[in-house]
């Protein structure tokens, strides 16, 4: 396993430090890891997502397994906050994602405007926000001042700041696609370079027939799941790295990415589809075993 940066490692305000620390210590696994349970795809895919498991689209199945699952917290938009956290609050801790966008345009000019502010998570209890950042779209240049402004009020908070760093774009698709290793890597950088607290990435994948696309030296360089890893993790610096689930994986594979996960040094994990289109029974016994693993990794 790769030795991986700590809570107290980082230079934080009182604020971040303490709702981290909750976080970290207090919910899910407890030790210094983090598993998160995202449900913003109903705006981001639509309900497309809930037909697997047609339960899902009601959020009180989400709020249920992440309670009982013993998730470090869930992830919404306010909608989904304002209607449905009541009766879960101080028992689930919630991430309030600050933009969000529809699936329908094409991605060849992403961006996701700013919906909720910090003065909402606070008001909401939340222990931290989330950002998506459209890495390399033609939108960026937008994109960048509005996380510019969320960042300052986080900072002026104490709130800690996720960035769901996702690489999209016409320009991504022709240096190798939003998958690449060059282009998870370039993401987690500029997590790390406009000053994110955490950065959600998905997994680097190798593909052979993109390689001549990609630029010099990635086009050369040939990894594993967990090496790949290894160099985002290194790219990300003192920025925390959460692996997302992506699309509904088998239980063998998903338990595969939580150990390369691991042993690569990642902080956390924030799986959604992977959970939660599962029935309940099946997906509390996915999450204990998911937390088996990481509790072999405690910082």
């Amino acid at each position: 396993m790769k030795e991986r940066i700590s809570l107290r490692d980082l230079d934080l305000n009182l604020g971040k430090r303490t709702r981290l620390h909750r976080l970290f210590y207090r919910y899910g696994p407890a030790n210094g890891r983090i598993l998160f349970l995202p449900i913003d795809q109903g705006l981001e895919h639509g309900p497309v997502d809930f037909f697997d498991n047609p339960d899902s689209v009601d959020p009180l199945f989400q709020l249920k397994l992440a309670k009982e699952g013993g998730y470090s917290g869930i992830v919404f938009h306010i909608g989904l906050a304002q209607k449905y956290l009541k009766h879960f609050a101080g028992e689930v801790p919630l991430i309030l994602k600050l933009n969000g966008k529809t699936n329908i345009p094409s991605d060849k000019y992403a961006f996701s405007p700013q919906t909720a502010s910090i003065e909402d998570a606070v008001r909401l209890g939340a222990d931290a926000v989330g950002y998506t950042l459209y890495v390399g779209s033609p939108a960026q240049g937008e994109d960048i001042k509005q996380f510019f402004r969320i960042r300052e009020d986080c900072d002026k908070f104490g709130m800690p700041l996720i960035m769901w760093a996702y690489p999209r774009g016409e320009a991504i698709e022709a240096k190798g696609g939003k998958d690449s290793l060059y282009a998870v890597d370039y993401a987690a950088r500029v997590a790390c370079e406009l000053g994110a607290d955490l950065v959600k990435l998905n997994l680097p994948e190798y593909d052979e027939q993109k390689a001549k696309d990609l630029p010099k030296p990635y086009d050369q360089m040939k990894f594993t799941a967990q090496e790949g890893l290894e160099k985002v993790v290194k790219s990300a610096g003192r920025t925390l790295v959460l692996i997302s689930g992506g699309s509904k994986l088998s239980d063998e594979d998903l338990l595969d990415k939580v150990k390369a996960s691991m042993e690569a040094g990642v902080t956390g994990l924030i799986f959604g589809r992977n959970m939660w289109q599962r029935k309940f029974e099946d997906a509390m016994k996915l999450t204990e075993k998911i937390k088996r693993i990481m509790s072999e990794y405690s910082v």
